[in-house]
């Protein structure tokens, strides 16, 4: 730990010149973003963009991502771990569910059903920032969260480290877990800490990978209760009904894992993310990560979520989907800056709307992937995260006002255009559609290359 603290603290004095350009470049105004974005802004997006590179391994990435902070201030945090079901009914389940959906020719590795860890994060009454979280069992610690509980509402949050991550774990294996976690709130294993959740009490919430994994967590529900005549499902020896949460809140929820859409180029400039290195027309390669013990994969494929015949389907690329099949869904909430998902999820928003889900959509000029949550003391973030608690405590009281509107806010929040959510976007439906599918084709050709040249060097060796 005290290695990768180093390591962290020599990243960031290398890059003080890098800053000091941003800065001067933006004194003498010439900074390409200086009329939509704050200097503190861009010099923040500068700084996160130097550290996304190719030059790390995917295995040194995880560490770094998956490392603890600890664990202090206005939260309880009690661990849980949700027991592997005896059945095989979830794993059954999923699998018709993706097929029902696919166009016939997808593949993908079958995952394992496993016991999912997961958290229960509350609000801490009384604590300052500074105060540790004491030394008692998780059980009590789930109790002492739930003494300072003042609304009936469970957060159902996607957040990467928890669920089974690829490349190690591709599609399906993180929808499968979340699968498991959702129906263990609405029928907990016997044993468990806490009582059933009931559906209507539970909002599915997440941000960028994990707003896309809750997507299609709700669009397999949907699918479920579609294919299988008495909605329910074997869980735990019960059959637990497929009920649907009380909404789905998500910000620059990666909806197109092809990053075939518009701004996956044209907002580069205003987010931290980088634009893919091809473009079509190239043969399609990986992405040249240094290899290690998870990537490249045996046999390779040129994804690191999934093989490439899954990629423009309705789980994997929820703004993939055909018409009709959100039709039933609960409430959407969608917040996006003007990064490069920007398309991800106005055409996963208007596509919700054309299928009559209640659909609230916000938009913020100039701002980055996931901007609430990288400076969540802004003005932007902190109308963002007021709207996105406003939409979870209004979906689980059956009070959420879309109205078929979406809300575009200019850079200083002076000015809010309202559009129906009808007109946003230039391409139609059918066009996004077929971007995404011919972001999977060149996928496809690619990966029928790279296997190629794979088996052949297995023969030789």
């Amino acid at each position: 730990m005290a290695s990768l603290n180093l390591t962290l603290i020599q990243q960031y004095l290398v890059r003080i010149p890098l800053v000091l350009v941003t800065a001067i470049r933006r004194l003498l105004q010439l900074s390409p973003v200086q009329d939509r974005v704050s200097v503190q802004m861009e010099l923040l997006v500068t700084f996160v963009r130097s550290f996304l590179t190719l030059d790390d391994s995917v295995s040194k990435m995880a560490e770094v991502r998956l490392t603890d902070s600890t664990i202090k201030g206005y939260m309880w945090i009690s661990n849980v771990t949700v027991p592997k079901p005896a059945e095989d009914d979830v794993l059954e389940a999923l699998v018709k569910a993706i097929r029902h959906r696919g166009e016939g020719g997808e593949t993908f590795d079958m995952p394992d059903v496993r016991a999912v860890e997961a958290e229960w994060t509350g609000y801490r009454k009384g604590a300052s920032e500074d105060t540790p979280i004491p030394d008692i069992s998780d059980a009590d610690k789930y109790e002492r969260l739930m003494e300072d509980v003042d609304d009936d509402m469970t957060i159902f949050y996607a957040h990467g480290g928890a669920y089974q991550l690829c490349p190690q774990h591709p599609f399906p294996a993180g929808i499968l877990d979340a699968l498991v976690a959702y129906l263990s709130l609405l029928s907990p294993a016997e044993g468990a800490l806490y009582e059933a959740v009931p559906a209507k009490k539970i909002v599915f919430a997440g941000d960028s990978a994990g707003g896309g994994l809750c997507l299609g967590l709700l669009q397999t529900l949907l699918t479920l209760r579609e294919i299988i005549p008495s909605k329910t499902i074997r869980f735990h020896g019960k059959d637990v009904p497929l009920d649907l949460p009380a909404g789905i809140a998500t910000t620059s929820p990666w909806c197109d894992i092809t990053r075939s859409l518009p701004s996956t180029f044209e907002n580069a400039k205003y987010d931290y993310v980088p634009p893919p290195p091809q473009k079509p027309g190239t043969i399609f390669t990986p992405l040249p990560f240094p290899p290690d013990h998870l990537w490249p994969t045996v046999p390779p494929r040129v994804d690191l979520y999934a093989n490439a015949n899954m990629m423009a389907h309705p789980f994997t690329s929820p703004a993939a989907s055909p018409k009709g099949i959100w039709k039933g869904g609960p409430p959407m909430y969608i917040a996006v800056g003007e990064e490069l998902l920007h398309d991800d999820g106005m055409y996963m928003a208007r596509k919700a709307h054309r299928d009559g889900v209640n659909v609230v959509f916000e938009r913020y000029e100039g701002m980055p992937h996931c901007f609430a949550l990288l400076a969540p003391n802004i003005p932007q973030s902190q109308r963002c995260l007021k709207g996105w608690a406003k939409f979870c405590v209004d979906a689980v009281h059956d009070r959420v006002k879309g109205y078929g509107e979406a809300q575009f806010f200019n850079h200083s929040l002076t000015k809010t255009d309202i559009r129906s959510l009808d007109d946003i976007g230039t391409l139609t439906d059918d066009e996004v559609e077929k971007l995404i599918k011919a972001g999977r084709d060149w996928r496809i050709d690619g990966e029928h290359l790279l296997q190629k040249a794979w088996k052949e060097q297995e023969l030789d060796s």
